[in-house]
This record gives structure tokens, C-alpha cells and sequence, in this order.
């Protein structure tokens, strides 16, 4: 769970804070991605990382060169997003609320008042650190008090000294060592290790992804069942209900889901460093307009676990198109 960033990786001139177009550019991706760990939310982030660069401006005149700026940055993003978080709840996915999985006749429920865990793009953050953006591990950091999820980002993800986080966060080395026991002591609990860690696709993972692609859009049940692991789940925010198993998550998408054969056209993009799709759905008009953003978790050759995104301003976010035309996939079978 880290990514590979030091304090002393970097130490640029103090010069360097009279160009905040260059500092913004510099720093920007990998800021967003520490408040994305911070906040769950990319839409927030993004905001944090901003009052962090106007922060960081009003007192440039007080850096001193004591640390890179790197570490000042860090410093003052971690703080911004404390503050910003002060009184607010977690942002959980469906698995994440304590409820039971549902049956697929059950009666679909949406919280519209849950703040929602949100996927990021990995165009907006730096890929290397995609062990740490993991739907899986920024899920489970929003079980974490906000001072514990600070410290546990700042030791294990930025490998940060114990004695630097308690400056950073105004408290003693003691208890950065308590907060970050703790946090792993909450981690281990629900079974997150850096063994669950994506490696890069394989060829075969390529191939099963082009197929549950066609198997959407042609509707083919039986095809998308035969893609998941026994144990796979769906869940699918801001419905709170949540489904396991492969004859349960074929019911839903078989019987529940509106579209038919060759209404469900998929864009392929990746999100918290893992394979992500767009899905629409055909309008009466015959064009296609989005509908839900799919993040997938693999395990060898199946997928395990589906976050489908209901937030269809995701699709901007994600850079994909807000409407695709009638002739779409005719258009792509010929290219």
C-alpha cells in the first residue's frame, strides 16, 4: 500500500514558488490523488487541491526551505482536507453500510442523502500509485477516523517519518505510532492486504474484457454469468442494495436492467487503476445516453466485484462522451 513517494524525493528552488503555473502543473495529479485517499470524493478533491494552491500562496513568503516543497504542499493538502472533513460522514459503497446482500426481486432502494463514495479517473492521478487509489483501499480508508486516515496516508502510502507526520499534524510521535496501529488494526479487519493489488492486464484479461463488452450489448445473460468468480458482487450506488453470487447478479441484469439486445453500448476508460466502463443506453429517439460507469475488480480470468456508478455526471469526469450516435456500433464493428 504505498506509493513509492519520499519526503526527500525532490527538493526544488524555493524559486520555484514565485511560477505557481509551474507548481500547480508539477504537483497537481499527485495532490488530487492524496485528497481523493483523504476526501472519497474526486469532485471534492479536486477543490481541496485548489484551496491547497491558494493556501500555499498566501504564504509562500513564510517558506523558509526547511523541507521540500513536496513535503510543504502535503502538508498543507492534509490539513485542508482535516478541516474540510471535520463533522462530516464517511463515504461509503453499498458493501460498506453494514446491510445485507439482496435478492434480485427485492425492491431497489436510493439514498439520494448518502454522500457516496466516488471513482477517480486515472488520468487525473499518477498510475504508479494505483495500489493506493483502489476502490478496495479508498473504501476501507473511509472507515477510518479522519486523523487516523491522515496518518496511516502520510506513513504507509507516503512514507513519511513518524516524527514529520506529528509536525504536520500538530500532535507527538506517540500518538502518530497509537493512530496508525489503530488504523492498521481496522485495515487487517476486513481483509485488505497488498496482496489484493491489480497486476497489469494480461493477454487473457484483455480477451475477457472484450467479451463481457459484446456480452452487454448483446444482452447475453448466460455469457456475462460465466465471466464471474461464485462469489462475485455487484452493488450499484445510490441504490443501497447490494447482490452476491453469479446467479443473483444474472438475475438482476437479465430481468431488472431496461435495456435489451444491442442497447447497452460500452466505452472502455480505467478508474483507481482498474479496468472501468462506460455503459449507455439506447433512447427512444436510437442514440445512446450515459447510464452507469462500471468499475471492475478481476481475479485471474473472472471478475469478482462490479461497482456500477449511477452518477452519470461521472461520464465528463471520466472524459467520456454525453451522448453516442444511433449508428455507434455500426459505425466501430467497421473501423
Amino acid at each position: 500500500m504505498t506509493a513509492g513517494t519520499s519526503t526527500t524525493s525532490t527538493t526544488p528552488s524555493t524559486d520555484e514558488l514565485q511560477d505557481f503555473p509551474t507548481l500547480t502543473a508539477r504537483y497537481q495529479r499527485e495532490l488530487l490523488a492524496h485528497c481523493y485517499r483523504m476526501s472519497g470524493s474526486v469532485h471534492e478533491a479536486e477543490d481541496l487541491v485548489q484551496e491547497t494552491f491558494l493556501r500555499a500562496w498566501k504564504a509562500s513568503a513564510d517558506f523558509q526551505g526547511r523541507s521540500s516543497v513536496r513535503t510543504w504542499l502535503y502538508r498543507i493538502a492534509t490539513n485542508v482536507c482535516l478541516t474540510n472533513l471535520e463533522g462530516r460522514p464517511r463515504r461509503p459503497l453499498p458493501t460498506g453500510l453494514g446491510t445485507a446482500d439482496a435478492l434480485p426481486g427485492d425492491e431497489l432502494r436510493e439514498n439520494g442523502e448518502i454522500a457516496w463514495l466516488e471513482p477517480v479517473p486515472d488520468a487525473a492521478v499518477v498510475v504508479a500509485e494505483r495500489d493506493s487509489i483502489r476502490l478496495a483501499f479508498v473504501a476501507a480508508l473511509q472507515h477510518l477516523p479522519a486523523r487516523q486516515r491522515a496518518v496511516l496516508i502520510l506513513r504507509d502510502v507516503l512514507r513519511w517519518t513518524a516524527a514529520e507526520v506529528a509536525e504536520a499534524l500538530d500532535t507527538t510521535v506517540a500518538a502518530v505510532n497509537s493512530a496508525l496501529q489503530r488504523a492498521h488494526a481496522q485495515l487487517a479487519a476486513r481483509g485488505l492486504t497488498e496482496d489484493t493489488v491489480q497486476p497489469d492486464l494480461n493477454a487473457e484479461q484483455r480477451e475477457l474484457l472484450d467479451r463481457y463488452v459484446e456480452a452487454f450489448w448483446r444482452k447475453d445473460v448466460d455469457t456475462i454469468v460465466s465471466m464471474l468468480t461464485a462469489e462475485a458482487v455487484w452493488e450499484m450506488p445510490p441504490f443501497t442494495s447490494w447482490y452476491v453470487g453469479p446467479d443473483h447478479i444474472g438475475d438482476l441484469i437479465g430481468n431488472h436492467c431496461p435495456g435489451g439486445s444491442f442497447d447497452m453500448p460500452m466505452l472502455e476508460t480505467s478508474a483507481n487503476g482498474q479496468p472501468a466502463f462506460g455503459l449507455y443506453m439506447r433512447t427512444p429517439e436510437g442514440d445512446f445516453v450515459p447510464f452507469q460507469l462500471q468499475v471492475l475488480e478481476l481475479d485471474d480470468t473472472r471478475v469478482r466485484h462490479v461497482s456500477a456508478f449511477f452518477d452519470t455526471s461521472l461520464f465528463a469526469t471520466f472524459g467520456l462522451p454525453a451522448r453516442l450516435p444511433a449508428d455507434f456500433r455500426d459505425a466501430a464493428d467497421h473501423r
